[in-house]
């Protein structure tokens, strides 16, 4: 995790060094308020854009760590519960302390719970990923909006560098060369949006990338972690993956 906020926080910088314009001595150092002046009514949405980013990169780093998500601090309580038979006790757990995977999880148990005398693992395997797909629908829309963000900037800021290139060609058409400082403020607005909108969209498809692979890594876990538990449940016994070596090394030499 620290790794992943290094990165973020190195893209970030050299996504801003691109708004540092330094052309030596003699050259005006342009701040953030006169670049944004010059590159005209774009820069506001573009601007919303990056300050939704930046809201929708926090909320994600914090909603989808794998901590918050799984809690396998609970498994072997869980388990204990699923070897014994006690899936009302289990439910009730799992509805006390919600989560991702006490949620999915506790669909899977009232399924076992619906009056049946003998329980139909078939009909539970197809709740828990019904429940699942709810969860996953529910957690990937932040993620989902980075996608967006990162499509939607740089075809704003293209549509500010149309606008600016139709001003500088109305200017040049009306005024002629007279007037230079008019003519390079509607290049300036042109290549400013674009550039803007690209410093977006870059670190939004990055962090979109990087949070949709992180949360599909959780998934895989997730189902492999509630298979355990059933398992458990169907056959009375503790999943390998649960069992210390001391006690394989005994089976083995049996």
């Amino acid at each position: 995790m620290k790794k992943r906020f290094f990165i973020a926080a190195m893209l970030l910088l050299a996504a801003g060094s691109v708004f540092a314009q330094d052309g030596g001595t003699d050259a005006q150092t342009v701040n953030l308020l006169e670049m944004v002046k010059t590159g005209g009514w774009a820069m506001w949405p573009l601007g919303a854009f990056s300050f939704f980013m930046v809201v929708l990169v926090i909320q994600n780093f914090i909603s989808l760590r794998s901590k918050t998500l799984l809690h396998s601090e609970q498994m072997p309580e869980l388990l204990e519960m699923m070897l014994n038979k006690k899936t009302k006790t289990a439910l009730i757990y799992c509805r006390k302390h919600p989560s991702m995977f006490a949620n999915t999880f506790g669909a899977g148990l009232e399924r076992c719970l619906d009056g049946e005398v003998e329980i139909n693992f078939q009909k539970v395997q197809e709740s828990v990923e019904e429940a699942s797909v709810e969860q996953m629908s529910k957690l990937m829309k932040p993620i989902d909006f980075l996608s967006i963000i990162g499509a939607s900037a740089p075809m704003l800021g293209l549509l500010g560098t149309v606008s600016g290139m139709i001003k500088a060609f109305n200017t040049m058409g009306t005024k002629g060369m007279d007037k230079p400082e008019l003519l390079a403020a509607n290049i300036g607005e042109a290549l400013i949006t674009t550039a803007t909108g690209l410093v977006i969209a870059i670190p939004a498809m990055f962090f979109f990338f990087m949070f949709k692979k992180g949360f599909q890594k959780t998934l895989a876990t997730l189902g492999r972690n509630i298979g355990f538990l059933f398992d458990a449940l169907e056959t009375g016994k503790m999943p390998m993956s649960f069992t210390d070596l001391e006690t394989l090394e005994k089976m083995d030499g049996e």
